[in-house]
């Protein structure tokens, strides 16, 4: 194996599994985040010898992630696949009870795409308002929107009842 190999195979090693719950919070199915994560990951090491600063490495692949998410519901890839109503095994990840997560996430889940990538990346991912923007390839204002809206969206999904609980 090459020295790239090596360490295109370390830095997978050590990252995938963090991008796979921002493709889960994205896609909210861990088969179709399993699936983002792959694509994400060959396009990378398609990359990975032009790639020259390794420091910045962790939010290119973000936005990589991000990009081929929103390109594949461009391409309709939801029209032919269908993710059913029951739920997956879920990671054991964050604080909270499981029916929070499970409340939360059937709410994200709700929100359009756009407004879910913003979320994803502005509170899940902590990314600033400037680095969401760069990962989305749109200006601040429209994260700041998008934020706003998202967040209207997640609290009018979540009933007073389950509202209570999540807190």
């Amino acid at each position: 194996m090459s020295d790239r190999d090596t360490a295109f195979a370390e830095y997978f090693a050590a990252r995938s599994e963090a991008m796979r719950g921002t493709a889960y919070l994205l896609c909210g199915d861990w088969h179709r985040a399993e699936d983002l994560v792959q694509a994400t990951f060959a396009k990378l090491y398609v990359a990975w010898r032009r790639i020259n600063r390794h420091e910045a490495l962790d939010a290119y692949t973000r936005q990589t992630l991000v990009r081929t998410f929103v390109s594949e519901l461009r391409r309709g890839w939801f029209r032919k696949e269908r993710v059913s109503e029951a739920t997956a095994d879920v990671a054991a990840v964050g604080r909270g009870s499981v029916e929070d997560r499970v409340v939360l996430l059937a709410a994200l889940a709700k929100v359009p795409p756009r407004q879910r990538a913003v979320l994803v990346l502005r509170y899940w991912e902590d990314l600033s308002v400037e680095e969401t923007a760069r990962a989305l390839s749109c200006s601040e204002g429209t994260v700041k929107s998008q934020a706003a809206r998202g967040l209207q969206t997640l609290r009018g999904l979540i009933t007073p009842q389950q509202g209570e609980k999540v807190r």
